[in-house]
């Protein structure tokens, strides 16, 4: 009893250094009372979703929510605490959204702006027509023909019913077949950059229906059962849209397809309130500190990205995970204890229109590489960069000795992708081992993507993402208006916010930074014989 005392006040002047594989138990026990018992993570998430909402980019809630992250921080009591700012461009909100069919009869259709399109000056009526359009080649048939008109620019579809339910946790079998080795995938530059040109088609289609006269475009939502997204792009200053554009409810689009189809064409009133801000076009993370008390050890890192789209809150897109970096920020400061290394937390402005956030801070603290030339390639944000050789490290490359990252919905912690860096699996490995009881016990050795642990993946360095219960973040809540704090479970983030503490204190108090991959270099094609698809 007594030596359990004397061990716990030790740790609040100072952690004791970790051999490679071990875990400080004590602190665990420390952790999990603290998250679990005294646990704030529910409060934080609401705020930024209930009170402050959707975070787009430049936005005036963005702007909120950089103000209030850094004022909870503070509080807090951790250092460094303050804003990194990158050039992004246009900010972007909507004020209100009326959109409905007015023939052949008066119907309200269920609708939300494109992202960065323009407003519609008070309530525009036309006639539609449905022009169906994917490629640069499917201009020619619909030109001459869109004067006046609402352009329909997807194709309808029949529709699908889902055969699953949509909300899931994984189970063993599951878990299991996570783990195993992705080999890598590298095509040709050649096709990449076909790849990327697809991407700027939005940009062409703007142009093409504009020159021809047409009044707004409406694309179908990309799933059923009434959700809406509203992705869009042309953020940046002069890249803006020249037409408005909705995007309809799938259900309500194949309404208005069909009757295109018969004597009985409809028309739409479409009323679109958005409105651009333009006081600051920089983008901003959100860094914070609990210091380290050996300044040569470097520093550990967790992030979750703060930005969101707006068809609702962001709560699962990612207020989730911000709110379990901010929880693990606020579990360690209270404990009063000081890690060998600083743990370092931030919070990403910018992800979604490309992990630019997270370039951002790997580009100013970590690695370079060659500038793009091609100016058409940075449509969409900075997609070429990891494909760019060489890699130049930064004088504080060294000093990151392992990051994890949060992005996967508000499902719980089942464990670790350890990105094919099998050195770092087995510490993992045991670093999950308090923590069976709650779940989590998978280390992956595959990768996964689309989130701001890449571009420190694409450097050589420890960047993670953890493997988290599905729930239904890809079915339902995704970007979608159901992306409410109705959809979180306080549970599955507490038992996150204290996970991710706990490999944060490892982390930085372990004898060695964690096994990084080597520095990489240009790889070949892994299929050097394959024949490119244009219509991939």
């Amino acid at each position: 009893m007594k030596s359990g005392l004397i061990a716990a006040l030790l740790l609040g002047a100072a952690g004791p250094a970790l051999a490679a594989d071990a875990v400080d138990r004590d602190m665990v026990n420390r952790i999990v009372d603290t998250g679990m018992n005294h646990g704030e993570v529910m409060n934080t998430i609401a705020y930024l979703s209930d009170r402050i909402g959707g975070r787009m980019t430049n936005s005036p809630q963005m702007r909120a929510a950089e103000a209030w992250t850094q004022g909870r921080f503070n509080a807090w009591g951790l250092s460094n605490v303050h804003p990194e700012g990158f050039e992004f461009g246009r900010g972007w909100s909507i004020d209100n959204v009326s959109v409905r069919m007015t023939s052949p009869r008066t119907l309200p259709l269920r609708a939300i702006p494109v992202a960065w399109t323009p407003a519609t000056a008070g309530p525009l009526t036309a006639p539609i027509i449905v022009a169906p359009m994917r490629r640069d080649r499917d201009f020619d048939k619909w030109r001459g023909k869109l004067a006046g008109k609402i352009v329909l620019v997807t194709l309808p579809d029949d529709g699908s019913e889902p055969d699953k339910a949509p909300f899931h946790r994984y189970g063993d079998d599951e878990l299991r077949k996570l783990d195993t080795f992705d080999q890598p995938n590298t095509i040709d530059d050649a096709t990449a950059d076909r790849r990327l040109q697809l991407r700027g088609f939005a940009v062409r289609l703007d142009a093409f229906l504009a020159a021809e006269g047409a009044t707004a475009w409406v694309r179908m939502a990309r799933a059923d059962g009434g959700l809406l997204h509203g992705e869009g792009s042309g953020y940046r200053v002069g890249e803006t849209p020249t037409l408005p554009g909705i995007e309809i409810a799938a259900e309500d689009y194949r309404r208005l397809a069909r009757l295109a189809k018969t004597d009985a064409a409809p028309a739409l009133e479409i009323d679109s309130q958005v409105r651009f801000h333009d006081g600051d076009t920089k983008a901003y993370n959100i860094i914070a500190d609990l210091a380290g008390r050996d300044p040569k050890a470097g520093y550990v890192m967790a992030g979750a990205h703060l930005d969101s789209w707006v068809a609702a809150d962001g709560a699962t897109d990612n207020a989730a995970g911000s709110a379990v970096v901010m929880e693990a920020a606020r579990i360690l400061a209270s404990l009063g204890v000081k890690p060998r290394r600083t743990i370092r937390f931030a919070l990403w402005s910018g992800e979604e229109e490309g992990l630019l956030g997270s370039l951002a801070y790997v580009q100013q603290h970590l690695a370079t590489r060659p500038a793009e030339t091609d100016l058409a390639k940075l449509a969409g944000g900075d997609r070429t960069w990891a494909r760019r050789f060489p890699v130049t490290p930064q004088p504080g490359y060294g000093e990151l000795a392992a990051y994890f990252n949060l992005d996967n919905g508000s499902g719980k912690i089942r464990g670790i992708y350890a990105e094919g860096n099998a050195a770092a699996a087995p510490i993992f490995r045991e670093w999950l081992s308090p923590f069976a009881g709650m779940g989590a016990a998978t280390v992956s050795n595959g990768r996964t993507g689309s989130t701001d642990h890449v571009y420190l993946q694409s450097i050589g360095l420890p960047g993670y993402q953890f493997i988290q219960d599905p729930l239904d973040y890809m079915n339902r809540t995704h970007h979608t208006n159901l992306d409410t704090i109705d959809h979180v479970k306080a549970a599955d983030l507490r038992q996150a916010a204290v996970i991710m503490a706990s490999f944060l204190w490892n982390a930085a108090n372990r004898d060695t930074p964690l096994p990084k991959m080597p520095l990489p270099t240009k790889p070949n094609p892994t299929n050097p014989f394959a024949y490119p698809d244009d219509d991939q």
